[in-house]
C-alpha cells in the first residue's frame, strides 16, 4: 500500500508524549535526523519503521496547519492526542474540524479530509486494547487542525491528568494506532451523521455493527453553532467524507430538505443495517423491484453475490405460506432467508410479505420447504397442476351428533382421538372423523414473474 502511516506527537500534550513513549517500546524503530525542519515543527530526531513515520513538534495539535508537509509520504495522519472531560478512564477517536466558527484551531466552516474506514478499524483496536477500567468511544467533529494535508483523525487518551500519564492506557493507544500502519482511510461506504451530543452512541453503533464507516458528524451543538444552515459547510461535510449518504438523528426538516438538495441521499440506521454485506447494485435493484428498506425490504443470503439474470419477481402463494407459517413460522422465514436474494416483510419487519426475488431453483426450494412443513400437519401432501393438495383426518361434529354423541367434553375427546363411552357404546374417533382436503394454488408464485413494482 502506497504512502506511511504519519504519527503527529505534540510536546505540549503530556498524554501525546506518553503515547509516544509507548509508541516506541511497542516495536523497533530506526531514527535519523532531519535538518531541513526546525526540531519544533517536526525537524530533529524521527522515528522510522516499516510503513510508519513519526515525527515531534511543539506546538499543539489544534493549531498545526499542513502538517503533512513535514511528512515524507503520509498516507494516514493520526495525532496521539489528550482527551479532556468529564467522561473519567477513556479511549476514543474523531474527526477534525468547524461546522460553525473556529473557536479551537483551524477556520470557520473548514473540515479536514476524514478518514472513515481509518476512523472504524482503530474503534475496534481501541476496544480490543483497553484496560479494563476504561471505556471506548466515539466523538462528533470539532476543534482544529483543518487544513492537514491529508487524510486524518485523532486517537485520544483520556480524560484528565491520571490517565494522560497512564503508561497502560497510552500502551492501549499506542497499539490501537500501530494497528493502522496498513490500513487504508477509505472504504466503499461512508455516511455523514448529523445530530446527536458530543459522543455520538448511534453513529458508533453504525461503525461498529455495520460494514458502514462514518466520516464527519456533525452534533446538534455543532449544528446550532452554524447558525443558518450554511449549503457549503454541508457540501463539504460529504466531500470531506467521501460520502454520497447521510443519517440524521433527530428532527431536522430543514437540513434533510438541503441534504436533498444538494443531491446527496438520506438513509435509516436499519438502511445501513440491512444492506451491510450486500452489493449496493443489488440493493437498488431490489428497491426498484420491491420496496424500500425502509418500508419492509429485507436480503436474503444470495444477494451477497451477484444475482444471475434469472432472478424475478414472484409472488408468494399466499394461503400455502400462511399455512406453513402456522406449523412453524421461523422454519418458513429461514427457508425464504436462504433462497431468495430479496423479499417484501410486514410489521416492522417481522412476518413475511407478498413479493420476493427469486431464480427458478430459489422459487423450487421455497415451495419444497412449505411441502415439508405441511407434512408435519397432514396425514399425505400431494403435488397437482398448479397446486399443492393435503389431504388429513379430521373430527367431524356432524358424524358425532348421527351417533348420539352429546356436544361439549365428548366431543374434545373424539377431537384429540380417544375413545367416549355413549348409552353403553364405545364409539372410537375413526367413526367420527372424516377426511378432508385442502388445495393450496401455487399461481400466485408465479404471477409477479417479470414484473417490476
Amino acid at each position: 500500500m502506497a504512502g506511511s502511516l504519519a504519527i503527529v506527537v505534540s510536546r505540549a500534550d503530556a498524554a501525546s508524549t506518553n503515547i509516544a513513549a509507548r509508541l516506541r517500546e511497542c516495536i523497533d524503530w530506526e531514527h535519523d535526523t532531519d535538518d531541513s525542519r526546525p526540531d519544533g515543527e517536526g525537524g530533529g530526531t524521527v522515528y522510522r519503521a516499516p510503513g510508519i513515520e513519526l515525527r515531534e513538534f511543539d506546538a499543539l495539535h489544534l493549531d498545526l496547519v499542513n502538517v503533512a508537509d513535514a511528512f515524507t509520504d503520509p498516507r494516514l495522519v493520526v495525532f496521539a492526542s489528550k482527551h479532556a472531560g468529564d467522561t473519567g478512564r477513556f479511549l476514543t477517536a474523531h474527526h477534525t474540524g468547524n461546522f460553525g466558527p473556529a473557536e479551537a484551531g483551524g477556520q470557520d466552516g473548514e473540515l479536514a479530509e476524514a478518514a472513515p474506514n481509518a476512523h472504524a478499524v482503530v474503534l475496534d483496536a481501541l476496544a480490543d486494547y483497553a484496560p479494563a477500567n476504561y471505556d471506548v468511544g466515539t466523538e462528533c467533529t470539532h476543534h482544529g487542525p483543518t487544513d492537514v494535508g491529508a487524510p486524518s483523525l485523532f486517537v485520544e487518551l483520556g480524560s484528565s491528568e491520571s490517565e494522560w500519564d497512564d503508561p497502560e492506557g497510552a500502551r492501549a493507544v499506542a497499539r490501537a494506532i500501530l494497528d493502522l500502519r496498513e490500513v487504508a482511510p477509505e472504504r466503499e461506504r461512508h455516511v455523514v451523521g448529523f445530530g446527536g451530543g458530543h459522543y455520538v452512541p448511534r453513529f458508533e453503533r453504525v461503525v461498529r455493527e455495520t460494514d458502514w464507516a462514518v466520516g464527519h458528524i456533525g452534533a446538534d451543538w455543532a449544528l446550532d453553532a452554524m447558525g443558518a444552515i450554511d449549503e457549503a459547510v454541508i457540501r463539504r461535510a460529504f466531500e470531506r467524507s467521501g460520502a454520497e449518504r447521510a443519517l440524521v438523528e433527530g428532527e431536522r426538516p430543514a437540513l434533510e430538505e438541503t441534504i436533498e438538495e444538494l443531491g446527496y441521499e438520506l438513509v435509516s440506521e436499519t438502511w445501513l443495517r440491512e444492506t451491510t454485506g450486500i452489493p449496493l447494485d443489488i440493493v437498488a435493484d431490489a428497491e426498484r423491484r420491491l420496496t424500500t428498506v425502509d418500508d419492509g425490504l429485507r436480503f436474503g443470503a444470495p444477494a451477497a453475490k451477484t444475482p444471475v439474470e434469472s432472478v424475478d419477481c414472484w409472488t408468494l402463494p399466499s394461503a400455502l405460506l400462511a399455512e406453513a407459517e402456522g406449523i412453524d413460522a421461523e422454519a418458513v422465514r429461514e427457508s425464504v432467508e436462504r433462497h431468495a436474494f430479496a423479499f417484501e416483510t410486514d410489521q416492522s419487519g417481522t412476518r413475511l410479505g407478498e413479493r420476493a426475488l427469486l431464480d427458478d431453483a430459489g422459487r423450487t426450494a421455497v415451495i419444497d420447504a412449505l411441502v415439508a412443513l405441511l407434512g408435519e400437519k397432514y396425514e399425505t401432501v400431494e403435488r397437482a397442476e398448479g397446486a399443492i393438495v393435503a389431504h388429513e383426518r379430521a373430527f367431524s361434529p356432524a358424524k358425532a351428533r348421527t351417533l348420539d354423541v352429546p356436544e361439549g367434553p365428548k366431543f374434545g375427546q373424539l377431537a384429540d382421538g380417544e375413545p367416549v363411552a355413549v348409552d353403553g357404546r364405545t364409539i372410537e374417533p375413526v367413526a367420527v372423523h372424516e377426511r378432508r382436503e385442502r388445495r393450496f394454488s401455487l399461481d400466485g408464485a408465479a404471477s409477479g414473474k417479470g414484473k417490476d413494482k
